[in-house]
């Protein structure tokens, strides 16, 4: 039991401060969560154990036991954290390989000569002029030159589009073989790369209704089982048989360490992190979080991808039946 104490200590007080930090800040704001119950729980079975080490002629025959395994729910917590640090490292990883694809700098015509500068000096209005082999530093509109230009990191075709006269460009994609000059019009946080990014950055914030849910849940969950103890410690203290004192302290450490390994405040977040870090890990970025939810419950997928464009808008070209009445299927 001893060498227990000693291997529990760095890691109840060292590793897992942050809760306790946490979990005060709660309590002092009353608004106690899970590292409340994570820090009063394993308080609770910590100094439980060492009194039971230290005095166990102070308890009930039979209840000086050690609870110093009760640091394992602090092990067990950062071991779902490190799997959701895992998961979230998979969509940085895609949101890395969008960030290369910006250029970082830019051909821009100033005084009728061109003058290479950094991306972060362009601004709306700019003529900037894109040689074959590089990348279109930011959107902007086609003022002269004709070119095909490589726009898969947009549309995901491999095949390069025409661009000419009054062609739109996007920051990002590949001029393949003519030079263009063209008119800046969108430049930093406005164009349509660095939107995506943000996009993806924000599906990560973006909380589904789940853990939502979960979150409530958690909000009503820890007072109870706060009231929950403090109740069981009075009625074993006043009702329980004698040493009452050693009997109300031993029940209200188990309502405690009972609950505390809440399965839902940790399983959800780390699933939704999986989730969103797998599909980036294939390719498919979650706009936003609530879409991994919904996308549970989906039984079918029409997907788009080269159609008919009118005005932006996808156009439906052709309509084949398998089977059933086509109103109804359409409907």
């Amino acid at each position: 039991m001893a060498i227990e104490w000693l291997l529990t200590t760095p890691v109840l007080f060292y590793a897992g401060s942050r809760f306790f930090r946490s979990g005060y800040a709660e309590l002092r704001h009353a608004n106690p969560g899970m590292n409340s119950l994570v820090m009063i729980g394993s308080s609770a079975a910590y100094f439980y154990s060492v009194a039971a080490l230290l005095v166990p002629g102070f308890f009930p025959a039979g209840t000086a036991e050690s609870y110093f395994e009760a640091a394992v729910i602090v092990t067990l917590i950062f071991l779902g954290r490190y799997f959701e640090h895992i998961a979230k490292g998979r969509t940085s990883e895609a949101i890395k390989k969008l960030l290369q694809l910006q250029a970082k700098t830019a051909r821009v015509i100033r005084d009728g000569e061109a003058v290479e500068v950094p991306i972060e000096a362009v601004v709306p209005d700019d003529r900037i002029q894109v040689r074959p082999g590089e990348r279109v530093p930011v959107d902007g509109v086609v003022e002269e030159g004709q070119s095909y230009v490589d726009e898969s990191m947009i549309s995901g075709e491999p095949v390069p589009v025409a661009k000419q006269k009054d062609a739109e460009l996007v920051g990002g994609t590949i001029n393949k073989n003519g030079s263009l000059t063209f008119r800046a019009t969108r430049v930093g946080a406005d164009t349509v790369l660095a939107q995506i990014i943000s996009m993806v950055e924000s599906a990560q914030a973006d909380k589904p209704p789940i853990q939502a849910l979960a979150d409530r849940i958690a909000g009503v969950f820890v007072p109870v089982v706060i009231l929950l103890a403090i109740l069981t410690f009075i009625t074993w203290f006043s009702f329980g048989p004698a040493p009452a004192l050693s009997f109300a302290f031993v029940t209200t450490v188990s309502v405690l360490l009972i609950a505390c390994p809440c399965a839902m405040g940790l399983a959800t977040p780390t699933a939704i992190m999986v989730g969103t870090g797998k599909g980036a890990e294939m390719g498919v970025l979650f706009r936003k979080g609530a879409a991994l939810e919904t996308l549970a419950r989906m039984d079918t997928i029409v997907l788009d991808k080269t159609g008919t464009l009118t005005r932006g808008r996808p156009e439906l070209t052709d309509f084949i039946l398998v089977e059933g009445r086509e109103d109804e299927v359409l409907a």
